[in-house]
């Protein structure tokens, strides 16, 4: 079976999110564009995603829990886990390597928590767009350990990604797939032929939706016999198609 899959959507607890990314609405916009996967990744945040997935089961929309992390290094990663209590363990990681810095609402956006009825249950104090105290290379063994699935993002970009900051791929860092921005033209020719070293890996390409009208503007389908986190997982290491 083939499943349409967005992995890159920002909720109202990232600052950079519209108000009117609200799991609820994310939910419904992306059952409304057709897909079948979505991962919800606020900037080194988890507190958006369970409710996220609750609201997507009761809709047949599956839903992968995890987060974008900003390393120390400033490169972007997506990372997914398997279940909730491997979530909380990730969320404490996460909190644990906080560089504290308060957020301004005015100049940064609001950081809310909120249930499926949208009603506000906490506010984020400290800036979540800061890079963490966590090399690129810790966050991609703890997502391992915690049996997740670990996507470095938007590697096409000019800016926050492992080409911008790195300009190569680390030889002792694992990743299920590596992620192309929406605005890498199909497929990723031009990107590969102006970085040949990032070839011959498996690629995926979302969204980094912050606003509603941007869910599933593109997407990625993989091919799987049903959906499972294993199964998933296996999807990615085999390969997917991108779709514009």
């Amino acid at each position: 079976m083939k499943f349409k899959a967005d992995l890159h959507i920002h909720s109202v607890l990232s600052p950079c999110g519209d108000l009117e990314m609200s799991p609820s609405n994310i939910v419904a916009k992306a059952k409304e564009m057709g897909m079948d996967i979505i991962g919800l990744t606020d900037h080194n945040s988890t507190l958006n995603a369970e409710v996220t997935r609750r609201l997507g089961e009761k809709v047949g929309l599956h839903v992968l829990m995890g987060a974008e992390v900003t390393t120390k290094e400033e490169v972007h990663c997506l990372g997914f886990m398997p279940t909730v209590e491997k979530l909380a363990e990730f969320q404490a990681f996460l909190d644990s390597r906080v560089v504290w810095f308060e957020n301004d609402v005015d100049k940064f956006g609001y950081q809310l928590v909120v249930d499926e009825e949208e009603n506000v249950l906490d506010e984020v104090p400290h800036l979540l767009i800061n890079a963490l105290d966590l090399p690129l290379l810790e966050l991609q063994q703890k997502v391992y350990e915690l049996g997740g699935i670990f996507i470095p993002a938007h590697v096409d970009r000019p800016s926050f990604s492992i080409s911008s900051q790195l300009g190569f791929i680390p030889s002792d860092l694992k990743f299920h797939a590596l992620e192309l921005s929406y605005y890498c033209k199909r497929g990723g020719y031009q990107f590969l032929r102006d970085c040949p070293w990032f070839a011959g890996y498996n690629f995926i390409q979302s969204s980094d939706a912050h606003f509603v009208e941007d869910i599933a503007k593109i997407h990625s389908e993989l091919e799987m016999p049903s959906f499972s986190f294993d199964n998933f997982k296996a999807a990615l290491r085999q390969g997917e198609q991108v779709i514009l």
